[in-house]
């Protein structure tokens, strides 16, 4: 990143104060950088300026944070989706899925991103994670151009592409104005019509104005870091293997987990709520209007996270409602709805296959595998749970809910170990000094489930009687 010699000196004191590497620090600046230029945006010409301002604002902030390599990077990822729609549309999707899958795993191996992360590294292998779902969904989204509306879903119907984009939007979509450094993900179809002016993007529609949810998203971020800032040396991770952990009891030891997931997850709250901000910004995160009186602005498009949502989550079935929106969405729109066979219904094996394609998209860490086939379980878990509760009585009900919710909180953070420390050793080492017990209660919920089926109603004397 070029700059001037006194600026590049201040640059280690200032994120030695801040305690992260100047590596992180140069991408946390770019980062916060992409709300201006997300601004500046809206004053750009329609269509065609538009598409190039947002690649090459995206490209410029890339090199700026990682390198040249990055944009590279980036190049093959691009080039694997649009060349696959170019040459065979007929199978474009499935192409791209296994393709640019492959080449970001190659890229997860090579620079095994997550030690870098833990020492205070970073590169733009996170960056090319979210480009890879933007690349993935476009091919499928072509792909289902081709297709007979009748029978589609409506997110299928919504979200396909009957034409091929142009390369410059293609290549806007994927960069624009930096989103690629953290989501949210979001749809060609979606941003070909906030580039064109189009639906609610129409000059001739009333459009809201950003000040007030970019103020709030803001504040939220400043919040957020100070916080994590503030609570991270509190928590280290290096604890979990240290002699003085394993010499404290069970509760202290489980609280500690809960309050390390706790610590960890402002670091995401405040990342998200930045790009919130930029995509508020921008005009995209727009989605419509309520039907309150008078109609308010809704920016769901823009949102990733629900903080108060995360913590006091009633159920493990809500979490992704609530934690990486945007990319929950799109593994149900990509995956785990198209796993189902038309005319059933999705069990275990769906929600494990897309839980499993969730950690390899984030690596190949131990950590990350046990850690989504935990939230499978944990999920498979909580739904028994709810079963009973919606069968129960008033009493029993409530304490079902309240039981729930404790489930949630206890195996979230049991869980979130293992996506923090990554080694296998010091995973089972954590899960094991609580004696496994956020594995052994959703396993015994899910047995239980299927064995003490939720009684059915009644039938009325009258229903018999017919």
């Amino acid at each position: 990143m070029s700059s001037s010699p006194s600026a590049t000196a201040a640059f280690p004191a200032i994120a030695a104060a801040m305690g992260v590497s100047v590596p992180v620090l140069r991408f946390l600046i770019c980062f916060v950088l992409t709300i201006p230029i997300s601004f500046v945006w809206r004053l750009v010409p329609r269509t065609l300026p538009k598409h190039l301002y947002a690649a090459l604002t995206g490209a410029f902030l890339s090199y700026l944070s990682f390198g040249f390599s990055s944009n590279l990077h980036f190049v093959v990822s691009m080039g694997i989706g649009y060349g696959s729609m170019v040459v065979c549309r007929q199978w474009c999707g499935i192409v791209t899925f296994f393709g640019a899958f492959a080449y970001l795993i190659g890229c997860h191996v090579y620079y095994m991103s997550g030690d870098a992360w833990k020492e205070g590294g970073i590169d733009a292998t996170g960056a090319l994670m979210v480009l890879t779902l933007k690349v993935i969904s476009c091919s499928i989204n072509y792909n289902d151009g081709l297709l007979k509306e009748e029978g589609l879903r409506d997110s299928q119907k919504k979200n396909r592409l009957l034409n091929l984009p142009s390369l410059i939007g293609y290549v806007g979509y994927c960069l624009c104005c930096g989103s690629h450094f953290a989501g949210p993900v979001y749809e060609m179809k979606d941003y070909l019509d906030w580039t064109e002016g189009n639906g609610i993007w129409s000059p001739s529609k009333k459009q809201p104005s950003p000040s007030g949810a970019v103020a709030r998203a803001v504040i939220q971020a400043g919040i957020c870091m100070a916080l994590y800032l503030n609570l991270v040396p509190l928590f280290p991770l290096s604890l979990f293997t240290s002699p003085v952990y394993a010499h404290w009891g069970f509760w202290k030891r489980l609280g500690y987990q809960y309050m390390c997931g706790f610590t960890a997850r402002w670091k995401y709250y405040f990342i998200w709520s930045i790009s919130e901000a930029s995509i508020i910004i921008s005009g995209f995160g727009f989605s419509g209007w309520t039907e309150s009186s008078p109609p308010k602005a809704r920016w769901d498009r823009a949102k990733n996270v629900n903080i108060i949502g995360v913590e006091l989550c009633k159920s493990s079935v809500e979490l992704p409602v609530h934690w990486n929106i945007q990319v929950s969405t799109w593994l149900r729109h990509y995956v785990y709805d198209r796993l189902v066979p038309k005319g059933k219904k999705a069990g275990f094996s769906q929600l494990l296959c897309t839980q499993t394609v969730s950690a390899i998209w984030h690596g190949l860490y131990p950590g990350y595998i046990i850690f989504f086939v935990q939230s499978a379980l944990m999920i498979a878990g909580s739904r028994a749970l709810f079963r009973w509760q919606q069968k129960a009585s008033d009493l029993l009900k409530t304490l079902l809910a309240f039981t729930n919710f404790a489930y949630t909180l206890l195996v979230l953070n049991y869980s979130a170990v293992g996506f923090m420390v990554l080694s296998l050793h010091e995973t089972l080492t954590a899960y094991g000094s609580v004696y496994y017990i956020g594995t052994i209660i959703p396993i015994s919920l899910i047995v239980l489930g299927s064995i003490i089926k939720p009684a059915k109603p009644a039938r009325s004397k009258t229903r018999k009687d017919q």
